[in-house]
């Protein structure tokens, strides 16, 4: 694998803590490099001085005390970043894409009496129950999305939220029929520029009644929801009216592309693509043209029925989007490398404090340090019973908990084969 920096530039000072011996001398050779010495205002990734704890029978995490158990693999750096709640933090990057989203929704959109349709929860407590971010959103069993390697367990039933979708069933069934909810999310990843083991989402959700749906449609009253009997096609659900759904994915589409319009410019070309996800159908992702090229910004469809019918609202339809806010601001900003976005460093936080939300920002470089290469090979554990002994988000894991955000990427160099001893070796790059 090839651990690599974004040159090394924008990330040597990343880390406030001295870094652990080998990727010390890394850092000292990154310096010599460019004859200079370290910067004394450094890019910081590190939380609050009180980190949760994860004793040898327990978890603690927010005021919290989760009891271990066999599925428990989150680590010290990932429960550092509990709270932290950057998307709440006033003039932050990803507080200026969210509240320039929250703005549009409350300018386009007004209840019957003035007051906003939508309403935005954005400090509802990562943790979540297994049946939450699974079973609530129709996710079979055997989905590889619930996979140990993929997630970061507190223990067996409780986990640190994959996607803020994990919210939505408690908050339909609180009586909720428009809002938009934001949050940071939680899944082991591989190591590079665009891919962080914390990134932050954002979603809206918006249910119909028959009245609403059909009020603008001539003899709307004569149309229904739901229809008996009825069958699932690529275009609609089995309970759902063909009519229905039609107008809910025309509602869904004019929203979502006067959103991307809001934030990319009236000039931006868009179009959709049909796909699947479990807890909506049909399923579209929304891409833009932009420069030169296609670019998914966002998920989509109409809501699965069944999940309204489990949260109390079976008597509505409704469509559900999902977006990530790095990917908005690392294009509408320019910011090159998803780990600058838990600086603590001034000189990355000031260029985003703007008078207005609406106001651009083209991010400027902090560092000109060379990037720095080594390579790492290790010998494979042989594998129990037929199971998989190596698994890669693993590996990423222990080099998080040792070189943090230092370490921009991880690629995997050469593979060997032991003709006699049929083990196994890798070679691994790290920048």
């Amino acid at each position: 694998m090839r651990l690599c920096s974004y040159p090394l530039s924008s990330l040597l000072p990343l880390l406030q803590s001295p870094p652990r011996p080998l990727l010390h001398r890394c850092r000292l050779s990154a310096l010599s490099a460019d004859g200079g010495a370290a910067p004394r205002r450094r890019l910081s990734t590190d939380g609050p001085a009180s980190q949760p704890v994860i004793g040898q029978d327990s978890v603690e995490v927010l005021g919290h005390s989760y009891p271990r158990d066999d599925f428990t693999n989150v680590t010290p750096k990932i429960l550092a970043k509990v709270g932290r709640n950057l998307h709440n933090q006033s003039h932050h990057p990803l507080w200026l894409i969210k509240e320039r989203i929250k703005a549009h929704f409350y300018s386009a959109y007004a209840a019957k009496r003035g007051n906003p349709l939508f309403s935005v929860h954005d400090n509802l407590s990562p943790v979540v129950t297994v049946e939450q971010n699974f079973d609530s959103l129709l996710i079979p069993p055997d989905h590889p999305s619930r996979k140990r390697g993929d997630n970061y367990y507190l223990n067996r039933n409780t986990m640190l939220r994959a996607h803020t979708s994990a919210h939505q069933r408690e908050l339909v069934r609180s009586g909720l029929d428009a809002f938009l909810l934001a949050g940071d999310v939680y899944r082991r990843d591989e190591i590079d520029c665009s891919h962080y083991p914390v990134f932050h989402q954002m979603e809206g959700v918006r249910l119909f009644s028959d009245i609403e749906l059909f009020s603008a449609v001539q003899n709307g009253e004569e149309l229904s929801l739901f229809e008996s009997r009825g069958r699932r096609t690529p275009q609609k659900q089995e309970a759902h009216s063909l009519e229905a759904v039609k107008l809910l994915e025309f509602d869904l589409k004019q929203t979502l592309t006067r959103l991307v319009t809001h934030l990319f410019g009236e000039d931006i070309e868009v179009r959709w693509v049909d796909c699947y996800f479990p807890f909506t159908h049909p399923s579209f992702e929304l891409e833009v043209r932009f420069q030169g090229d296609w670019m998914e910004v966002l998920g989509c469809g109409v809501m699965e029925q069944q999940l309204l019918d489990s949260a109390g609202a079976g008597d509505k339809a409704g469509w559900a989007f999902g977006l990530g806010l790095e990917r908005l601001a690392m294009v509408l900003y320019n910011i090159p490398d998803i780990r600058l976005f838990w600086s603590q460093d001034e000189r990355f936080l000031k260029q985003f404090r703007v008078q207005h939300i609406q106001q651009p920002v083209c991010f400027q470089s902090l560092s000109k340090y060379p990037p720095l290469h080594n390579d790492i090979s290790f010998w494979l554990p042989e594998s129990e019973d037929g199971r998989e002994s190596f698994i890669e988000n693993d590996f990423y894991d222990l080099v998080r908990s040792i070189g943090g955000d230092l370490v921009e990427k991880v690629s995997l160099v050469d593979e060997f084969m032991h003709p006699k001893r049929r083990k196994r070796r890798l070679l691994k790059d790290e920048r």
